[in-house]
């Protein structure tokens, strides 16, 4: 087993690595940026090592900088989380190259599946079902006209090189499509350094659900079930739970030993997650393979008791998985909010500043992976993710009923967050009902906005939940009017009070 490892990352991720290791009595080093000089992942670790500039290029996707940092500390391994190195096949090469390990997969299939195009055209030759569309990317326009065309609209533009919603483009008529092409062409490039486009059949109110997979160096690869991620906002993800609410015993083992041939055709090692869309019919069609950690993957934990984060530490040292197949089973309902840092009032933009103020939610079956504190500053330089909020219970309504709890005791004040928007997601019929799409937003809510265009207010159509930040009256809010307090309802009695008045002790 590893001495040392060095954390290839920031935030909540990196925080949810170090206590792994921690509880494996394995010594840390944190990595920062000048913008994260007094983060918790650079408190909680046994080292740190300033690697650059706020700016990611500048630190952290500086591979040279990092890999010094390993050998510098004797860091026997570098663990990569999520974003960032994490699914960059030179840097995995780099790390095995400088005589160190990288907790995931090898370069290889990293590569092989890290180009959605290369990944389509190998699972199409063993057989796994594929969303119809082009075999390669293209810069030629008329070929992205000829395969529309064919198909038939609407189409889906995607980058070939990266995820997230990045590149990513729905196209509804011929007349769009060029423009469309080209803005996904800018986007790729901007955002992974490529601008190789490809097009695919978009399939219509789907559901997305992954499958958690894990493999060793042995041969042996298993599945820890599935995971609903269809509550999404610009393409990403805001809500997870598993079991999914579509899923049947049938379905879900046809669909986890698909996600286990995906994982043999790659030649995989170390865990992963394959993606998958569902249709209506319950048809499903393999996505891509996240070659890491998932942000989701605590509610994986939580119904299984696999510790996911000390099941990749335990891969990558040569250990065999501890488990098979038929020893796995799922427990209970898990569910998952991502608290952004962000502002939904303008198009989910994301908020910084100093988090003047938090609480925490607690109780049985509560979770809270989180990279932030008191005191903390949230800097403009990365994924807007505070912490994840994870809930279990006896089954769904158990597990959605805390989590509705959960979220109106986590208080979050000196940034915009995302609880207030989700809270509103949680008691909607459709979400009650497990009715949860791709569009379930955008086929939910109803935006209201003045004449000059500025968002006044949104409402989940066919809920009670309504809001609107312009309201000049004030209102007592209770549970039965269905509205979330603000911060300051919650923390209790409070004043303001000057200078003069704390000198006299009030």
């Amino acid at each position: 087993m590893f001495k040392k490892i060095l954390v290839a990352n920031r935030s909540e991720i990196a925080c949810r690595i170090i206590r792994a290791c921690k509880e494996m009595d394995i010594k840390t080093v944190a990595v920062y940026s000048e913008a994260d000089s007094s983060a918790l992942h650079v408190q909680l670790a046994d080292e740190a090592v300033y690697i650059g500039p706020p700016p990611a290029l500048q630190s952290y996707l500086n591979m040279d900088a990092i890999i010094k940092a390993a050998k510098t500390t004797k860091s026997e391994a570098i663990h990569p989380g999520y974003g960032f190195l994490a699914e960059n096949h030179e840097f995995n090469q780099k790390v095995k190259d400088a005589g160190l390990i990288f907790i995931g997969p090898n370069p290889v299939p990293m590569k092989l599946l890290g180009s959605k195009v290369a990944s389509r055209v190998a699972m199409i030759k063993a057989g796994v079902p594929v969303i119809p569309g082009m075999k390669s990317s293209s810069k030629d326009f008329a070929e992205f006209e000829k395969t529309a065309n064919e198909m038939g609209y609407p189409v889906l533009i995607k980058a070939s090189a990266g995820g997230g919603g990045k590149g990513m483009r729905v196209v509804h008529k011929k007349e769009e499509l060029k423009s469309a092409v080209e803005a996904a062409m800018r986007e790729s490039l901007s955002a992974f350094g490529s601008d190789e486009v490809y097009l695919e059949k978009y399939i219509e109110s789907p559901r997305h659900v992954e499958f958690q997979v894990a493999a060793d160096n042995f041969g042996n690869v298993v599945y820890l079930f599935e995971r609903e991620c269809s509550i999404q906002r610009r393409h990403q993800k805001i809500i997870e739970e598993t079991p999914s609410p579509v899923m049947t015993p049938e379905l879900q083992k046809k669909m986890g030993e698909t996600a286990i041939k995906v994982i043999k055709t790659a030649n995989y090692n170390n865990i992963g997650t394959v993606e998958f869309l569902v249709d209506k019919n319950r048809n499903f069609y393999f996505l891509e393979v996240n070659a890491r950690i998932q942000v989701e993957h605590p509610v994986t934990e939580m119904t299984t008791g696999v510790d996911l984060a000390k099941l990749q530490i335990h891969i990558a040292s040569g250990e065999k998985l501890p488990f098979r197949q038929e020893d796995l089973r799922q427990n209970g309902h898990a569910i998952e909010c991502r608290i952004y840092a962000e502002d939904a009032y303008s198009n989910f933009m994301p908020s910084s500043g100093k988090i003047l103020y938090l609480k925490v939610p607690l109780g049985s079956g509560v979770r809270y992976d989180s990279g932030i504190y008191q005191g903390a500053e949230v800097p403009v330089f990365y994924d807007p993710v505070l912490a994840k909020l994870i809930v279990w219970g006896a089954d769904r309504e158990e597990a959605r009923k805390k989590m509705l709890l959960a979220l109106k005791e986590n208080v979050i004040l000196g940034v915009k967050t995302s609880i207030g928007f989700m809270l509103k997601c949680l008691e909607h019929p459709e979400f009650i009902r497990g009715n949860t799409f791709t569009n379930f937003i955008e086929k939910n809510i109803k935006i209201e906005k003045d004449a000059e265009g500025k968002l006044l207010n949104y409402a989940f159509l066919g809920s009670a939940m309504h809001h609107n930040d312009n309201k000049k009256n004030s209102k007592t809010f209770t549970a039965a009017s269905g509205e979330m307090p603000t911060p300051w309802q919650t923390i209790g009695s409070w004043e303001i009070c000057t200078g003069r008045q704390i000198g006299k002790g009030n």
